[in-house]
């Protein structure tokens, strides 16, 4: 007897009319109208069953602390990390769980159940690091925490975030990350990119920088990270993040680069809704967008997600764990309108992001993980269109969470009540 059975779901490729078996946490079967006896039937009638959401590149040290102890002004990056150094002396442990607690319950209530979070590592107590570990262990029966050691004050510019660095590496961190345009000079931005790579090779993890995160045409660290990462074997293990200043640099400049980027198998995370925020706040008009290129960038065969990056913290304001707000945004952004370029934007935070952050067992086909959303649309399309309501989530087969059908009732004059459903009824 089957633990699950979804039948009558449609799946992001398209496919209609499917059912999916589960049994022990896996999905044993993926076809249309299986009939098999079951515990539990769920009828998805007709709408989409995705595969959960994922988020490529968040800060969860940071989450929820929107107004410690201050807010931020101008609304800078540079203002940013400067009211976060103002704050790390100001945390515990204790607040630093309750607040992440508290985001990955908002988290799996939209789906989300996957998330790349950037931990500073440049408290030498380590404390965000500790806090987020705790959390990591709490949360994993219901939402992977894939953790990356982020030397926020620059690996160099610190005299001690390498020993900080290693030392979070050691407790368990799973990533290494780095900021090379923070860096005190580009020769010293280079020199730090060159010496997490080899670190990363040395003890085999996966690498995440933030690079070339500015309005500057002249920032080169993601050439620098593409070059060290076939230097050191580390293809497909590789990840810029943000590279914002793609979106200013001389297109002859950037026709030599994304082939260099593919070539070494370096995958790229925009995070559209701060990036349009943060970004050309030097700017009069007409003002940059200041996000990546991303239609360029798939059009090379680079894998990109996109990350919601923030919510609520010293750099935004906003925010609710919504990947679908995330896709659309970008959506907007890159203009990516033609039918195929919106289910990019779905994959970005579905089966793209779970590609870079190296997720077994992820997807809708028999052998993977029961892990999936149920949304209130019909395609990925639709589901951006609407920021469709998850109706229900499951994690191995169980279900985590659930939310009533969006509908409204209607009273107009001339006409009898109705209630509209929140999808297009395609």
């Amino acid at each position: 007897m089957l633990d699950l059975l979804i039948h009558n779901a449609t799946l992001p490729d398209g496919r209609t009319n499917m059912s999916v078996a589960v049994q022990n946490g896996r999905i044993t079967d993926v076809a249309p109208g299986l009939q098999a006896p079951t515990l539990e039937a769920v009828d998805a009638k007709g709408l989409l069953l995705s595969p959960p959401f994922v988020d490529a590149h968040f800060h969860m040290d940071a989450t929820l602390s929107y107004g410690l102890p201050r807010v931020n002004a101008s609304g800078t990056l540079l203002e940013g990390i400067a009211l976060w150094g103002e704050l790390k002396p100001q945390l515990t442990q204790e607040a630093l769980v309750e607040r992440a607690l508290a985001y990955c319950d908002w988290a799996v209530a939209k789906g989300l159940l996957a998330i790349r979070s950037h931990v500073d590592i440049c408290d030498p107590r380590l404390l965000a690091v500790e806090a987020l570990l705790e959390v990591k262990r709490r949360v994993a029966p219901y939402l992977d925490l894939q953790l990356v050691a982020f030397p926020q004050d620059g690996v160099l510019r610190d005299p001690q975030a390498m020993d900080k660095l290693q030392r979070a590496l050691a407790m368990g961190v799973d990533v290494v990350g780095g900021i090379p345009h923070f860096e005190r000079t580009s020769e010293q931005g280079a020199l730090s990119v060159k010496l997490l790579c080899e670190l990363a090779a040395a003890q085999g993890k996966l690498v995440d920088m933030h690079c070339d995160e500015s309005d500057d045409p002249l920032s080169r660290h993601i050439e620098t990270l593409a070059f060290e990462t076939q230097r050191l074997g580390l293809n497909g293990r590789v990840t810029g993040s943000h590279c914002t200043s793609m979106h200013s640099m001389d297109n002859y400049y950037v026709s030599k680069l994304l082939p260099l980027i593919a070539e070494a198998g370096v995958s790229i995370i925009s995070n559209p809704l701060i990036n349009i925020t943060l970004q050309a706040r030097h700017d009069s008009y007409p003002k940059r967008r200041g996000m990546t290129r991303v239609p360029e960038l798939l059009a090379h065969g680079v894998t990109v997600a996109f990350g919601h990056d923030c919510v609520m913290d010293p750099w935004y304001s906003l925010g609710s764990a919504d990947m679908l707000e995330v896709a659309s945004m970008g959506l907007h952004v890159a203009q990516m309108t033609s039918q195929a370029a919106m289910r990019q934007c779905f994959e970005a935070v579905t089966t793209s992001a779970a590609k870079i952050l190296h997720l077994e067992g992820y997807g809708i086909e028999k052998g993977c993980n029961a892990d999936f959303v149920l949304l209130q649309a019909q395609d990925p399309i639709e589901a951006i269109r609407l920021r469709a309501t998850r109706l229900q989530v499951f994690r191995r087969g169980k279900r985590v969470a659930q939310s009533p059908a969006a509908t409204a009732a209607l009273n107009l004059p001339g006409r009898p009540q109705t209630t509209s459903l929140m999808h297009s009824g395609r």
